[in-house]
């Protein structure tokens, strides 16, 4: 039984990984702060499900904690990690970018010293989409630069990348790094935007609407998402001969067994087409709060998963409406709402 290390497991998206992983017969260890960022509930309800299934250990832990992050992996021995626990969230890292840089880059070099010591046979990190930040030629590649970042969340993901090409290079340590793009669904957290919109339909309270809903978004499912990580485990990158070796779509760095892949649905959705969308699942209209763009934001995203296909064979496919749908049931069920 093979074994892998997912820290973020009581996370939105690293419990769905884990889920994925354990049905398919891996042996899982989770690692996670339990932060209050959010609702500290919904996380302990996510891990004590996953505690379901035998083949399922957790640590509760910050990233921070180098030795004990180190004695986790020592006792472990992972053949795969995949890094996806991190201080998330756009906006928040305009009130406290100090969580951020602990978490998100003291945290993630931590992890990449256990893969290092430890010998992984692939290390996984996430990255995110912000990091194009003022990139305007769409969709999206991962050979375009972003050198751009237009928030501290996006500027400490993008040195998270540096940081691992480096490590891949010094340390011949294969190395993936994936760009989410507006990842929904199920079990997502309250901060996110499909969250807070049907809880403030489905309450009969405002909902606030940036740039007056001309906005567009690169929403993913989180099935879809977690599907594409699973199968990019497998694409094990390697050390280039030459830079004459790449194909032209793909991110392989020509001096690292290193590369950047997105995960995106590749459809550019309207924010105020995706309000509608909401209220006909939720079968009521929503109180519009328009407001101006916010610090920090962009006004589009949207992915270019060409490399993602060409590398697993697998593309995103869950339709927007379909997505919402899953999310405002599981919602109703979860809150009695």
């Amino acid at each position: 039984m093979r074994k892998i290390l997912v820290t973020g497991t009581a996370g939105f998206i690293g419990f769905h990984l884990a889920k994925e992983l354990l049905a398919e017969g891996w042996r899982v260890h989770g690692f996670d702060g339990m932060t209050d960022y959010y609702d500290v509930r919904i996380k302990q309800r996510r891990h004590a499900m996953l505690a379901e299934h035998n083949a399922f250990s957790a640590t509760e832990g910050r990233l921070e904690d180098a030795e004990l992050l180190k004695q986790v992996c020592d006792d472990f021995q992972p053949d795969v990690i995949v890094h996806l626990a991190a201080q998330a969230g756009v906006r928040y890292s305009l009130e406290n970018p100090r969580a951020y840089l602990e978490s998100n880059m003291v945290g993630t070099f931590n992890v990449m010293e256990c893969a290092r010591e430890l010998g992984v046979d692939h290390l996984l990190m996430a990255s995110t989409s912000s990091v194009y930040g003022a990139n305007e030629e769409m969709p999206f590649r991962e050979t375009e630069k972003a050198d751009t970042p237009l928030t501290f969340y996006a500027a400490t993901k993008k040195a998270t990348e540096a940081m691992a090409h480096s490590y891949a290079h010094l340390w011949n340590l294969p190395t993936t790094m994936f760009r989410f793009f507006t990842v929904y669904g199920p079990w997502g957290r309250p901060d996110m935007a499909l969250f807070k919109f049907t809880r403030g339909i489905l309450n009969d309270e405002p909902i606030d609407i940036y740039n007056h809903g001309q906005m567009y978004r690169d929403f993913t499912y989180v099935t879809d998402l977690v599907r594409g990580i699973r199968l990019l485990v497998d694409a094990v990158p390697e050390r280039p001969a030459s830079a004459d070796e790449i194909p032209e779509w793909d991110s392989l760095s020509p001096a690292a067994p290193f590369r950047v892949v997105n995960i995106g649905n590749s459809d550019k959705v309207r924010l105020e087409d995706f309000v509608d969308a909401i209220e006909a699942e939720c079968g009521k209209p929503a109180i519009r709060n328009y407001m101006d763009i916010q610090k920090g934001d962009v006004p589009a995203t949207w992915a270019d998963a060409t490399l993602l296909r060409n590398l697993t064979g697998f593309a995103p496919q869950t339709g927007v409406r379909d997505g919402i749908r899953q999310f405002v049931a599981w919602y109703r069920d979860y809150y009695q709402a």
